[in-house]
């Protein structure tokens, strides 16, 4: 992938991995997607391969990205979910045709009847719909970080997880803390 992108930040959950597409949303905001291929390269990661994008599709993307943490947000938080961000989520999901699939060895895969970008995020709408429903076996929580503040779907055995991803929201937090220890037990005292 061109090194001018930011990387993508995967985690386990489709639908949530699809809102980390846009970070530090509180913070100055990185977009991952910021061209329609690069969408088509970040559906790719998660096996759902669309063929190509226009930048209407990638509009189309980013408002059911938007839309599902909305409703995520919303969910984790106890507060009701957002009736246009569920309009958006539902309707992705009723226009997406792709179908599950196994393989040999087990594994689940989507075809895309298309291979079209509709179809890709007709499957992360379902996902996002499992998961805020509650279907899924988790809980959906908010990043910790004051910049980040991604929704995400925690898994752990605790449930208690705190950042999105720890190998960057939360280093940076606990780092942060550390600094400001260091500083506090070493500063002179006035």
């Amino acid at each position: 992938m061109p090194a001018d992108f930011p990387d993508f930040r995967l985690g386990s959950v489709l639908a949530t991995s699809f809102t980390a597409t846009l970070t530090e949303r509180e913070g100055e905001p990185v977009e991952r997607i910021p061209t329609p291929q690069r969408l088509v390269d970040w559906l790719a990661v998660w096996g759902l391969d669309a063929q190509s994008c226009t930048e209407a599709q990638l509009k189309g993307a980013r408002k059911l990205r938007e839309a599902i943490h909305a409703a995520a947000t919303a969910a984790a938080i106890g507060d009701a979910l957002p009736k246009n961000a569920i309009r958006i989520i539902n309707d992705c999901n009723a226009a997406g045709r792709a179908a599950a699939a196994l393989t040999l060895d087990g594994e689940r895969v989507w075809r895309l009847p298309d291979s079209s970008v509709e179809d890709a995020l007709g499957v992360i709408a379902a996902d996002a719909i499992n998961i805020i429903s509650g279907e899924r076996d988790g809980r959906l929580a908010l990043c910790a970080s004051p910049t980040c503040r991604a929704a995400f779907f925690d898994t752990s055995q605790s449930r208690t997880r705190k950042w999105c991803d720890m190998g960057t929201c939360g280093n940076r937090q606990k780092k942060a803390r550390f600094n400001a220890n260091h500083r506090t037990k070493h500063s002179p005292a006035r």
